[in-house]
């Protein structure tokens, strides 16, 4: 898990600035029509030579656009690396977070894989199937660098903001009481984390990796605390599609064993991946 001194000791050293960027929905073909690998355990895709991968934008640094307009990201480059395997080529859909982690988006055949950041709990578990987790994170609180707040009891009768199906939400709304804070319900971690550096709302409760990232990029703001609440991220798939999630793991293995993983990850984050 990335720690409150080793996000910050990366954001010094110039931890890569990301936000998460959108393709149009894609409906694709049906899933049966499309495999890899060929047998009853062949892979799935719901569009021909394309692994397309569903992502809630912006969600820097795992998914987002970069000044040319091009998606990039920490999930990216790991999805890039599966497709890679597969033979076939990325193709990412900007689509409702909660569509997602529901699973409808695998119903619908829209994607074969969520690449959003998602972190793995058990009612998403039930709805999708996961691939094992590349990425250890923790919720943070983001203020304004001279507010003066240096913990999350400092802001009692203050609004914080919290974007809507997140984790980051859910833990703000169960200790909004025990705080004396209200929450504020934003739609993407841009707008949610934009509203403490335009002072709308005092506070930002979201994962430590995009909001170090967002301080970073915008240093009038800063993270005081971070909350442990040991989560993991994972790629998603459809419970019709397990071999999918079996060969994203075969994938980032490999890329474990060969270094290429901790290229990635430090190319983003600025650290050594931590050890599996």
């Amino acid at each position: 898990m990335i720690k409150l001194r080793t996000i910050a000791t990366a954001a010094i050293a110039g931890v890569a600035a990301v936000s998460l960027a959108a393709c149009a929905n894609n409906s694709g073909t049906p899933a049966a029509q499309n495999t890899a690998g060929g047998g009853a355990d062949a892979i799935q895709l719901v569009s021909q030579g394309k692994l397309t991968a569903c992502t809630h934008l912006a969600f820097k640094p795992f998914q987002f656009k970069d000044s040319s307009g091009k998606i990039v990201g920490y999930e990216v480059d790991l999805i890039d690396l599966v497709a890679k395997d597969l033979g076939v080529t990325q193709e990412i859909v900007d689509i409702s977070f909660d569509q997602i982690t529901s699973g409808s988006v695998f119903a619908a055949k829209k994607c074969d894989v969520g690449a959003a950041a998602i972190t793995i709990r058990e009612e998403r578990a039930k709805a999708a199937t996961f691939a094992e987790p590349h990425f250890d994170s923790t919720l943070a609180l983001l203020v304004k660098a001279d507010s003066g707040y240096t913990k999350i009891d400092d802001l009692k009768g203050q609004q914080v903001a919290v974007q809507t199906d997140t984790t980051g939400k859910e833990w703000g709304d169960e200790n909004a009481g025990k705080y004396g804070y209200t929450t504020r319900v934003f739609d993407d971690m841009p707008t949610a984390a934009n509203t403490v550096l335009g002072g709308v709302t005092a506070g930002n409760i979201n994962d430590n990796g995009v909001l170090y990232d967002f301080a970073k990029d915008n240093p009038t703001t800063k993270v005081i605390q971070e909350f442990e609440t040991g989560e993991q991220y994972g790629f998603n798939v459809s419970n019709d599609n397990k071999a999918l999630a079996t060969k994203i793991n075969e994938v980032l293995d490999k890329a474990r064993a060969d270094g290429t993983f901790n290229e990635i990850y430090k190319k983003w984050f600025g650290v050594d991946a931590p050890k599996k």
